[in-house]
């Protein structure tokens, strides 16, 4: 009993002493949740700097001081792998195709800024601004500077710019997660339209269609790859939109840690959609007897909540080396033939 009070105690020691030397504030400005497991972060940290270091010495090696790059195979494995913070913008920019936006319309971003402002955007807009990231002190109106103008700044043009959207919950989160990577409203703006408009069509418009789309294909592809799973959700009488929806619509903010969620991101930027889904199938196929234990509909969906917490999607670096082997293949010819499917589905049904 006292051997096991010693370890007690040491272990209580060594986490004191690492909440003492971990910030409270992670590198992005989100601050640490009271039960923040800081000895386990240490120790997570003290692994993933190695990687992070050897990364940032090959990308300046590969990037010589350019402002330009060229996807290629080699990049590809290189973003996979994780791009540096200082090289996030720069990539994200370039490989989706926003950088090439931002230079063929200059002053656009500030035209839309300039021109008369839908009054209900407008209102909705601000509605949101105080409930996007109460837990970023870059949010806060006492921060100096403050990113909730810059925010507005975004949303308020990109609801211009694209008026069949204008702008619906969820969007705010990606413009946050945005500005405080590129700290710049123009590209945080072109990105958006990048995500918005070529990577994830029909997400955010009134109907949701690619939404809904893509939360079907899933369960498409979980019941040809887990069927295990599959099947408990129809025993439960389960719907896929239930357990799945913020998954997609928030692109994982919220949902798994800031480090993983950038990580996914940069290659979602890179490869496009494909990526959420390679996510969603390793997250369900690493727990499927987890989840085939569940008894009930609301077992389910609380265990679909359980899976996205834990030393599994901490470890980013590993659980992106993850996503590319666990789920398998899935090839974009697959995924268009599913879409299609279940598009034509949910219009025949909507109808």
């Amino acid at each position: 009993m006292e051997r096991k009070n010693k370890a007690t105690n040491r272990t209580r020691s060594a986490d004191g002493r690492a909440k003492d030397r971990v910030d409270r504030v992670d590198p992005y400005g989100f601050e640490r949740s009271e039960d923040f497991d800081y000895e386990s972060y240490e120790e997570l940290m003290s692994e993933y700097l190695v990687v992070l270091t050897r990364r940032s010495i090959k990308w300046s090696k590969l990037l010589k001081g350019k402002s330009k790059v060229q996807k290629n195979v080699k990049l590809k494995r290189y973003v996979r792998k994780g791009i540096p913070n200082e090289h996030r913008a720069l990539i994200w920019m370039a490989a989706s195709g926003a950088q090439d936006q931002l230079e063929k319309n200059p002053g656009y971003y500030q035209s839309l800024l300039g021109a008369q402002h839908d009054p209900k955007l407008v209102e909705t807009i601000c509605t949101d601004l105080n409930r996007t990231f109460p837990d970023n002190i870059q949010f806060r109106k006492t921060s100096n500077p403050c990113l909730q103008k810059a925010l507005y700044n975004v949303l308020v043009a990109y609801g211009h710019h694209n008026s069949a959207v204008g702008y619906c919950q969820g969007m705010n989160f990606i413009a946050g997660y945005l500005l405080i990577i590129t700290k710049d409203e123009e590209k945080s703006f072109w990105l958006m339209d990048a995500l918005l408009s070529r990577i994830l069509p029909d997400y955010y418009s009134p109907a949701m269609l690619g939404l809904k789309t893509d939360q079907d294909v899933l369960g498409e592809l979980v019941k040809i790859k887990i069927p295990g799973v599959w099947q408990t959700m129809v025993d439960h009488n389960v719907m896929w939109t239930l357990v799945v929806s913020r998954w997609f619509i928030c692109l994982y903010i919220d949902i798994l840690p800031v480090e993983t969620v950038l990580r996914i991101w940069d290659c979602l930027f890179y490869e496009g959609s494909k990526i959420l889904f390679r996510v969603a199938l390793t997250l369900i196929h690493h727990n499927q007897t987890l989840i085939q234990q569940a008894q009930s509909l609301p077992d389910v969906c609380q265990i679909f909540k359980q899976i996205t917490h834990g030393p599994f999607v901490d470890e980013c670096h590993t659980f992106m080396q993850k996503i590319f082997t666990e789920p398998g293949s899935l090839p974009m010819a697959t995924l268009t033939k599913l879409r299609v499917t279940c598009q034509s589905r949910i219009i025949a049904e909507e109808s």
